[in-house]
């Protein structure tokens, strides 16, 4: 463990107060989530990220459990110092539904056998899942959040997030992942499902009081789709042609080469830590996945409001960068903000697990590239022209604030009267508003960046900035102290 480590972590449970209704019309009751956070919420609520892992991931992202050899799965880019840096933002990651960590799936009891669910558990999708974490993020009272990041099975809950919840998040960052799966992804998972139907033990999903667990199968299953995350050159350089602990070729079935031995071992560590059951409907609700509409993923797109960075893996075959930018372009045909990024890297589709260097820089840039509209606070208080100084003066004693904008009833921006304003009025003897507010009005647009804002501030000598749009309507505010905790 290092300084640049949340440290020691546990997972935490969240019970789901309601039923959640399924995107198939099923209703799931009593759902508990799984999940880890690390860092702090600020007062505001504003600096939540949330974390969504791959296929087999679960909610344990970085720091390290008692007693535990290896840290989270996504170590390399969580932690103090990091592009998600936990003293700046409070990071939320949590199991998938359907999951075996933690999260309702098929292997927890069914309250209405008091079993375990097994294929009594009903089929889910992606957007089932986002809807599972959006109950966990509104439990912390985040009323948006400042990035929804994940990559492969991640990233397609990221794209269900901004589809499903337009407004729920400021910036989006899917990584090697795909808008709706491909027939070559769904075949790859259906031979993975077909390898644990065919174990005797599965015994059709009810082998949790047999004490048999069909482990065979779901090796198997592992050992196909570790295959799809490597790339041809990894393999190449990690194992080449050589054999695994002898001299020469045995000429028989046994196993002769290191690729071998490394699948087998891919498969027998699985299954020390993953349901088959959830393995199953996890995979299903990956084909299932697909955001087109009228099979146009530009509609799909349309109400989409985050500003995004799409990140693809040149050496990827399971999901290649060609339908990273089937994502790219479809929005930019919304004229959305969008970026893209190619890492570099012979690790394949797991690069996205193991490129330190090019995600810590791509992450960072994105996340700190801010324009007023991603820290401006929404939620503030206006006043009209027409009130009086008591009025003002209880507004900001309640509002604990020291500048509200003047509007009209159209919310118009006329002035603004700050606290200072208010002692004018003691030594004018007025008690009218419009007597003593300021109304030479310096304000900003919300496409405007940080770094404009800061400069007008300090030139200006003013700590608040009223951020219209083009009618002069005002539609948030910007403090010096919010630019001063972003920039530290």
């Amino acid at each position: 463990m290092n300084k640049e480590s949340v440290g020691i972590v546990e997972t935490k449970y969240y019970d789901i107060p309601e039923p959640i209704t399924l995107d198939s019309g099923e209703v799931l009751e009593d759902v508990t989530v799984a999940y880890e956070t690390y860092g702090e919420l600020n007062k505001e609520k504003t600096n939540a990220i949330l974390i969504c892992h791959a296929l087999t991931g679960d909610a344990h992202a970085a720091g390290w459990h008692e007693g535990d050899k290896k840290p989270g799965w996504w170590e390399i880019v969580i932690g103090p110092g990091k592009a998600l840096d936990t003293e700046k933002y409070f990071i939320i990651c949590s199991n998938v539904l359907g999951g075996c960590k933690g999260t309702t799936g098929p292997s927890s009891i069914n309250p209405k056998t008091g079993k375990e669910y097994g294929l009594d558990f009903p089929v889910i999708t992606i957007g089932d899942m986002v809807k599972v974490q959006k109950k966990l993020i509104d439990s912390f009272g985040v009323n948006q959040l400042a990035a929804v990041i994940g990559g492969s099975m991640g990233g397609m809950q990221v794209l269900d997030w901004i589809v499903r919840y337009p407004k729920m998040m400021k910036k989006a960052v899917p990584i090697a992942t795909t808008a709706m799966s491909s027939p070559q992804q769904i075949a790859f998972n259906e031979v993975g499902r077909q390898a644990i139907f065919s174990d005797p033990n599965w015994n059709n999903g009810n082998y949790y009081e047999t004490g048999k667990v069909p482990e065979n199968g779901l090796s198997l299953a592992r050992m196909i789709a570790h295959i799809t995350y490597l790339s041809d050159e990894s393999m190449d350089i990690k194992f080449g042609r050589d054999l695994q602990d002898k001299d020469e070729i045995s000429y028989d079935f046994s196993i002769d080469f290191q690729v071998e031995s490394y699948l087998k071992h891919q498969g027998e560590t699985f299954v020390k830590r993953f349901d088959a059951n959830s393995y199953l409907f996890i995979t299903k609700a990956v084909d299932l996945f697909d955001l087109s509409i009228n099979d146009s993923l530009i509609n799909g797109f349309k109400n989409i409001e985050a500003k995004i960075e799409v990140i693809s893996v040149d050496s990827d075959w399971l999901y290649p960068t060609e339908q990273s930018t089937e994502i790219v372009t479809a929005l930019n045909a919304n004229d959305l903000e969008v970026s893209f990024s190619e890492i570099k890297s012979n690790y394949g589709h797991d690069a996205f697990l193991l490129e330190k260097g090019q995600l810590n820089h791509i992450l960072s840039k994105f996340l700190s590239n801010n324009i007023v509209e991603d820290i401006m606070m929404e939620n503030f208080a206006t006043i009209k022209e027409a009130a009086d100084v008591q009025d003002a003066a209880k507004l900001m004693l309640d509002k604990h604030v020291t500048h509200i904008p003047v509007v009209t009833d159209d919310y118009k921006l006329i002035g603004i009267v700050t606290s200072w304003d208010l002692s004018k009025s003691i030594a004018m003897n007025s008690n009218h508003l419009k007597d003593i507010m300021t109304t030479t009005v310096k304000y900003c647009h919300s496409y405007e960046t940080i770094e404009d804002i800061a400069r007008k501030m300090r030139k200006f000598d003013i700590s608040c900035l009223p951020v219209v749009d083009e009618d002069m309507k005002v539609l948030g505010l910007i403090t010096t102290d919010q630019i001063s905790n972003l920039l530290s």
